[in-house]
């Protein structure tokens, strides 16, 4: 197979992000640069996966999520649901990395309208921190961007030890 020097560029950048990341922080700003509130309320969890093959996924938990309740009348369950879903935020499909730019080629999201669509993303390498920063959106009913860190997880093989 041959590959032309600007491919080999994208091999080489995304070679940079393949991995586990842990997300660390999110927070938000307002379009005066003001911080607004957090994005995924206290304490969110999160992972993010970038496979060598062009692949990701994104998974993020707000902070202070509620367990579901079992039994319960039917209106309860479906309020909880609806809570549950409105709380969590996952995605996948392919990437791409050059520069300090990172896309997210969405195939598959838990919010339909992201589907077939770019999610583009500023992206900083620190060490072992990648730093996300969204364009400014419509945040919690404001517009806002997001910055998301993720922490490098160890390979499961580095663990295993």
């Amino acid at each position: 197979m041959i590959v032309s020097g600007t491919t080999m560029g994208a091999m080489a950048a995304n070679e940079k992000v393949v991995g586990a990341w842990k997300l660390v922080s999110a927070a938000s700003t307002t379009k005066n640069g003001e911080p607004g509130d957090p994005p995924y309320g206290p304490e969110p969890a999160g992972v993010l996966t970038y496979t060598e093959d062009g692949r990701m996924s994104s998974l993020i938990s707000y902070g202070g999520r509620k367990p579901l309740s079992i039994g319960g009348s039917s209106s309860d369950m479906q309020q909880e649901q609806a809570e549950a879903f409105k709380t969590f935020f996952a995605y996948a499909g392919r990437f791409h990395f050059t520069g300090d730019k990172m896309t997210h080629h969405v195939e598959i999201s838990s919010i339909q309208n992201y589907v077939g669509k770019d999610l583009l993303r500023h992206a900083r390498l620190q060490g072992d921190r990648l730093i996300l920063t969204a364009p400014p959106t419509l945040v919690n009913g404001k517009i806002q961007s997001v910055e998301l860190v993720w922490e490098r997880l160890p390979r499961a093989t580095e663990t295993n030890s």
